[in-house]
This record gives structure tokens, sequence and C-alpha cells, in this order.
């Protein structure tokens, strides 16, 4: 068998290891006789492999006991509009920072519940930078403030927390969640979709400090209202077990790596040979402002566009696919969670050196 180094922004690689274990485990569970797939999400098996996941990552993250970890479904895009459904809380408009392509989608949803102020935006350089916090204009009666601190798209990284004061701040962690330690005291409300850091499609984590929920706005569907989920253990109904099963093995693989932090070492010397590949060449070019470059999802321009094609048919000859960058940035995006090995990086590394002294 074969396998490719996939820079795929989501669903994305995932680490050996872990396919490895599901494959064993896959026909039986540790001595069970059944598939996880199989089990009832009501029974003692699986009922442990959630309690498990939930440990491990509120471990990883050191997640702190006043919070709620939620396993959900829907995918950060139901988020956009549970947000501002339990959030609000009487008030009457939310701030909101516009960095990209899922920071417009946030947008676009909340404003179906509520007026929204953006309160700073990078649309006025394309989404290439993350706008300094001396530029923001919060409303300090907001009922909070959400921003996303990867733009997967775009490639722009915040390397900073913002400071919100009293007023909660809520976070799309969905394509950088786990990649470095984060203080989740400083956040109101983190949410991220599994299938770019912690596990295949179909979970969604949510992390809520507790006294944000429970007055979510009036109709809001059972389903959509946080305390639902968090009062049954996120087993009100059917939540994605497989998935879960998945995430919670990633997270002991994590654990055996060193935890969030050697990952976040790992991460930054990854995100540096590609950065410094792109700096050495003037065959490539790097769209985003050095100190918002993402350390996550790597766009980067040929300096001949019509070579795209040529460049992605030899990196697939190499193995390595899912290169070509998103139809609003163009050129390439390499996309290097956790789970990308640094062989990979390398490959990537290798291919662009021998393109360019080829063909510039």
């Amino acid at each position: 068998m074969t396998r490719v180094f996939n820079f795929s922004a989501g669903p994305a690689v995932l680490p050996e290891e872990v396919l490895a274990q599901a494959r064993e485990e896959m026909l039986d569970w540790r001595g069970s006789g059944m598939s996880v797939m199989e089990m009832s999400h009501r029974g003692k098996e699986f009922i442990a492999i959630a309690q498990q996941a939930e440990a491990d990552l509120r471990e990883l993250l050191s997640i702190p006991t006043n919070y709620s970890v939620l396993f959900l479904q829907g995918g950060a895009t139901a988020q956009f509009a549970m947000v501002p459904m339990n959030l609000l809380r009487g008030r009457k408009s939310a701030d909101y920072v516009n960095t990209g392509e899922w920071a417009k989608k946030a947008i676009k949803e909340a404003k179906k519940f509520c007026p929204v102020n953006i309160a700073a935006s990078a649309e006025d350089r394309n989404f290439t930078y993350a706008p300094k916090q001396a530029a923001w204009k919060l409303d300090p009666g907001a009922a909070y403030v959400h921003y996303t601190p990867n733009e997967t798209i775009g490639g722009v990284e915040f390397q900073w927390v913002p400071e919100t004061g009293d007023v909660p701040l809520v976070a799309d962690m969905s394509s950088n969640i786990l990649s470095r330690p984060v203080d989740i005291s400083k956040y109101g409300l983190i949410y991220a979709g599994a299938q770019k850091n912690m596990g295949p499609a179909g979970l969604t984590i949510v992390i809520l400090r507790e006294d944000l929920m429970g007055a979510p706005l009036p109709g809001t569907p059972t389903m959509f209202d946080y305390k639902t989920h968090a009062d049954a253990d996120s087993m009100y109904n059917t939540p994605p077990t497989y998935a879960i099963y998945v995430a919670g093995l990633v997270f002991q693989w994590l654990k055996r790596k060193g935890g969030v932090a050697a990952m976040e070492k790992e991460n930054i010397a990854k995100a540096a040979l590609v950065y410094d590949a792109i700096d050495a060449m003037d065959f490539y070019g790097s769209p985003v402002a050095k100190e918002d470059r993402s350390r996550m999802n790597v766009p980067f321009t040929l300096q001949d566009a019509a070579l795209d094609d040529e460049f992605l048919k030899q990196a697939r000859q190499r193995g390595l696919i899912q290169l070509k960058g998103h139809r609003s940035v163009g050129g390439m995006r390499a996309s290097i969670y956790n789970a990308m090995p640094m062989d990979g990086v390398r490959a990537l590394v290798g291919l662009m050196k021998d393109f360019a002294a080829k063909n510039g």
C-alpha cells in the first residue's frame, strides 16, 4: 500500500497510527464483539469512549471545570447560527471581526438574529492580514465578540488573543485547534469542526463557559440550545459516534506526542520550511503579511500562473495531492495540520525547489 501526502484543507490527513488502530478495532472493539459503528450511544462501551475522549481533550487544552465540552453535529456552519441564538442573552447586537471567507459566512448568518457591528476588517487588503487590535472598534454593550483565529482559505492566522474585557470572546478554531496551547479562560466559547485537526467529518466540538448557556432566543429549537446538550452529556440524540471515537484516538495520539506544546514546536518547524522556501525563491510568492502567516494553511503563488497545472501534475506524480489553492485566492495551498508528517513537508519543499530550477 502506498500512502500519499494529503495537503487537503479538510477533510484532511489523519495520523497513520490512528488509522491503523481504528482498522484493528473495526470489527471488535476491545473484546466487545462489535464495531464502534454498531454500538448503542447509551451503552456502557460507547459511554466509556465518549468520557475518555472528553477527559483527554480537557487535559490537552487544560479546560477549566466551569466550561462544558459538547460533541455536536452540523459543522462550524451550524455554530454560525447557534452562537447568536444562545449568546445574545437580551443584548441587541454582536461584534464581529471580518478576516476572510469563514468570517464573512459567520457574519451573514448572525445578521439573521441581530445587528452586527464589524469591529475590524481586513477587506481593504483582500483579507491578507489580521487587523491589529488598536484598530478595532468594539461596542462595550455587545453580547459577544466573534473572530476567526485562522482563516483556512486565506492562510491568515492571529498570533495573539484579542482582549475584549467583560464581553465574551467567541472563536471559530476549526482549522487550528490543538495546534498550539490556548488559554481557554480568555474565551467565552470556542467551536471547531473536527475534520481538519481532530478527526473525520461529522463532529463539531464546542467548549463553552457554563454561565453563558441557558437563555437562548425565544423560539430556539431544542437541538440548537447548548444547555440541551450540556445537560445530556452530548447524548440528547444520537451523536456522531464513530467520529467521536476517532477524535478520541487522535487526542491519545497527541498525548503520546507530548501534548499541544510539543505539537506547536513541530508545527512551527513545518511551517518555517515551507515559508523559507517561498521567500528564498523569486519564483514563488506569499500573499499574506509575514507576521500573520498561518502555520496550518500555507497559500502560495507561482510567478507564472500558466505553470500552475504543470506544478499540480508533477506534485501528483510525487504523491503530493490536494495542493490547488481555493478559487478566491488562486495558486497553491498546502494545509499542514498536526497529522501532516515532516516528511510530507520536506517532499513538498523538494518539489518546489526542483520545479523552480527547471522553470524559473
